[in-house]
């Protein structure tokens, strides 16, 4: 049995923790504010690619009258041989279930396409490392090509693959601070690869957050596209009502609103551009423009998620912080109470010596 001394010691160690999980939890909850902000402001900039390529799709003729498709190489559909699958996850740990969840949704997502040849693009460290921990990495060899009008000499990657499913690349530390021309290139890649043929389709596996009571682990379609401003969602799966719970009592207690912000005048508002029985003159043909905005949808999209899955992570990490300080809590007062009873019996047992030797004498 431990003595008073012992307790004391874990006593003043779980209340260092206790100290320690409390401020990991205010400042998430402060980064969760700053990644709500930045979601939210980030969407009417969405709001208006969608409003204008529905107006263009609406009122310009960029309809192919043979197939009756929109007249882009996005939007072409065939067999899904080979799959891009990107997977957003957290730079670091203490998230709780967050990352776990993640992974597991997407190895799940891996393991259900045994036929197709998946590349993975990883983002975040967590999905990093457990991806280059089950899967190869992508090999490329430089090989020498002569253009056949011109005569001139140029270096291409070859892809060698090895497996059916490989890693092709990382982002780290693209979560930490968001820039825009990153998710561009990264989304300008994708494109290529789709219209080169090198994939089939685009999926992406990330946290869908909207309030911190109101987030859902979802897979999204990225390409090919299919309508404009509706999201092609092929799996989800919902928070339970405990774990909700627990989020709520903890925003709570960190000065967090539990509500998503209420955004219905501003979409209406932004639907109307798209939806509005206007003639609408651009100065670019309509062709161009609508090739122009594409990528940047496919960017913005990309960049939807990633704001998304930054705010989901803050939360899940302060939430997890706010339930690790509540145990500690919990485990102080525990042991506290032991404590009196094992001092408590020592006492009692020292009383009792001291009766038993006056009795004697």
């Amino acid at each position: 049995m431990a003595n008073v001394l012992d307790l004391r010691r874990r006593i003043r160690s779980v209340k260092n923790t206790r100290q320690i999980t409390k401020a990991m939890k205010m400042v998430s909850a402060a980064k969760l504010r700053r990644a709500q902000e930045r979601a939210i402001n980030a969407r009417p900039y969405a709001r208006m690619i969608n409003s204008v390529l529905e107006s263009l799709t609406r009122r310009i003729d960029i309809y192919d009258d043979a197939t009756g498709n929109l007249r882009h190489p996005l939007f072409a559909t065939r067999e899904e041989k080979r799959v891009l699958l990107i997977v957003v996850s957290g730079d670091k740990g203490f998230a709780g279930a967050f990352n776990a969840n993640i992974l597991k949704t997407a190895f799940q997502f891996i393991s259900g396409n045994t036929d197709k040849e998946i590349d993975v693009e990883a983002i975040g460290r967590k999905a990093r490392d457990q991806m280059r921990r089950r899967f190869p990495v992508a090999v490329y060899s430089e090989q020498t090509e002569t253009d056949q009008i011109g005569g001139f000499a140029h270096d291409v990657k070859v892809r060698q693959r090895k497996a059916k499913v490989e890693v092709t690349g990382d982002h780290p530390g693209i979560l930490e601070k968001l820039d825009q021309a990153r998710v561009f290139a990264l989304a300008q890649d994708i494109i290529a690869r789709y219209t080169h043929e090198e994939i089939d389709a685009a999926y992406i596996v990330y946290n869908e957050f909207k309030s911190v009571i109101s987030q859902r682990l979802v897979v999204e379609r990225l390409l090919p596209l299919m309508k404009i401003g509706i999201p092609q969602i092929t799996g989800a799966t919902e928070p339970s009502a405990e774990e909700r719970e627990r989020a709520a009592e903890a925003a709570l207690s960190a000065g967090i609103e539990i509500e998503p912000v209420d955004t219905a005048e501003a979409d209406a508002e932004a639907q109307k551009f798209g939806t509005s029985q206007v003639d609408y003159i651009y100065e670019q043909p309509a062709e161009e423009l609508f090739a122009g905005l594409i990528p940047r949808y496919v960017a913005s999209m990309l960049y939807h998620a990633m704001t998304e899955s930054v705010a989901a992570e803050h939360a899940a990490r302060m939430t997890a912080m706010d339930s690790a300080t509540n145990n500690a809590s919990d485990m102080i007062d525990g042991l506290t109470l032991h404590m009196n009873r094992v001092r408590q019996a020592a006492i009692t047992k020292e009383i009792i010596e001291i009766v038993s030797g006056a009795a004697a004498l």
